[in-house]
């Protein structure tokens, strides 16, 4: 779970967080900029989930998060000085990579310490730590920024907080089974094994396309088309991260009474509906809103991992893990730079809004063609 959260709660969505100072700071108030850099740390976690794959027969899923955390925390403490938008792509870079490499194994290892009636639960559980990261940052940014600070001080607490994920993953993590099977080129040979695994691909496509054209630009929408000030705006998205950490476990849970495929096509749906509520511009709208997206962002990816976790074993979850990721890191790589261009062009971000509530509604299709039973 701490890994979790210095890879994604810090490594990626931090930069949400900061996004309106950095862009005033380092990027001369440019939407497309910040899209490109969020998407250099995107194209990174792309690279990175090709190399899981690919080494799964060389590196162990422990010493992958080990190695991963290396990265990010490298990455967390050269944001904390970048003097340019340069420096900050480099250090986004790093996180994509250690991202990668720390979670896409991270499902797996916690499965293989529960019963098999469990393993939604135990995946929401990883998963919420993600949620925790997200909270802590979006309140140490107001407490931050309101006390003097600017957006480098919070990326210097991440690097604190990461230095200590090192040391506890590297004393307490355990090795807990032998190195994966090859899975060929980024895992795909495990991968197209599995019954539903064009579906389930799909599935996490167009999360990853959906997901992120809101949490990376839910705070600045906030503040530049509804006039929140900033700290509403980051209470807003902390909202949307608390209910992450729970998002992974109640969603995960409910996956494992009523199926993976019945919970992927009643989420989806969901997500349209709560993008809905945030492009009211009404704040009771949009804490709804928040709550309902909090849920499911942390809820879709805990049962899709489930979904391959049910179909794999110990040693071949990593590469069919790492392979479907794949196609979730090509549509993170498109998401927020079509996003900053989309609110550059429209002078909004409410198109952007809704181009995720199309694509998520699509995902409902892919669920359901998933196999019954499932």
């Amino acid at each position: 779970m701490l890994a979790a959260a210095v890879a994604q709660g810090f490594g990626r969505f931090t930069f949400g967080v900061v996004l309106p100072d950095v862009r005033e700071d380092l990027l001369g108030g440019s939407n497309s900029l910040a899209g490109f850099i969020a998407t250099a740390n995107t194209f990174a976690y792309l690279v990175g989930a090709l190399l899981v794959g690919s080494l799964s027969a060389r590196v162990s899923p422990v010493n992958s998060v080990r190695i991963g955390l290396f990265f990010s925390v490298s990455g967390l403490a050269l944001a904390a000085v970048a003097p340019s938008s340069f420096v900050l792509t480099i250090a986004l870079v790093s996180m994509g990579l250690g991202g990668a490499a720390i979670w896409i194994p991270s499902p797996g290892i916690a499965a293989t310490v529960v019963a098999e009636k469990s393993r939604g639960l135990a995946v929401g559980l990883t998963g919420s730590g993600v949620g925790l990261g997200i909270v802590f940052s979006g309140q140490l940014n107001e407490n931050l920024i309101s006390n003097g600070g600017d957006w480098r001080d919070v990326y210097t607490v991440h690097t604190a907080i990461g230095l200590v994920a090192i040391v506890l993953v590297f004393t307490l993590l355990k090795q807990r089974s032998a190195r994966q099977p090859a899975g060929g080129f980024g895992g795909f040979a495990v991968l197209t094994t599995i019954e539903g695994w064009k579906p389930i691909t799909a599935c996490y496509f167009t999360y990853g396309f959906g997901y992120l054209l809101i949490m990376a630009f839910l705070v600045a929408r906030l503040q530049d088309d509804n006039g929140f000030d900033p700290s509403t705006a980051s209470r807003v998205f902390a909202l949307a991260g608390a209910c992450t950490i729970f998002g992974g476990i109640v969603v995960g849970r409910i996956s494992d009474r009523f199926g993976r495929r019945r919970t992927l096509m009643t989420c989806y749906p969901l997500w349209t509906l709560s993008v809905g509520l945030l492009l009211t511009g009404q704040l009771s709208f949009i804490v709804v809103g928040a709550v309902v997206v909090g849920l499911l962002f942390g809820g879709l990816p805990s049962v899709i991992a489930a979904y391959l976790v049910d179909r794999t074993d110990a040693t071949t979850y990593g590469p069919a893990y790492a392979a479907a990721t794949f196609a979730f890191g090509i549509a993170q790589v498109a998401s927020p730079q079509v996003g900053g261009l989309l609110a550059d062009w429209r002078g909004s971000f409410t198109l952007v809004f809704a181009v995720s509530a199309v694509v998520m509604g699509l995902g409902t299709i892919f669920a359901a063609l998933l196999p019954k039973g499932s």
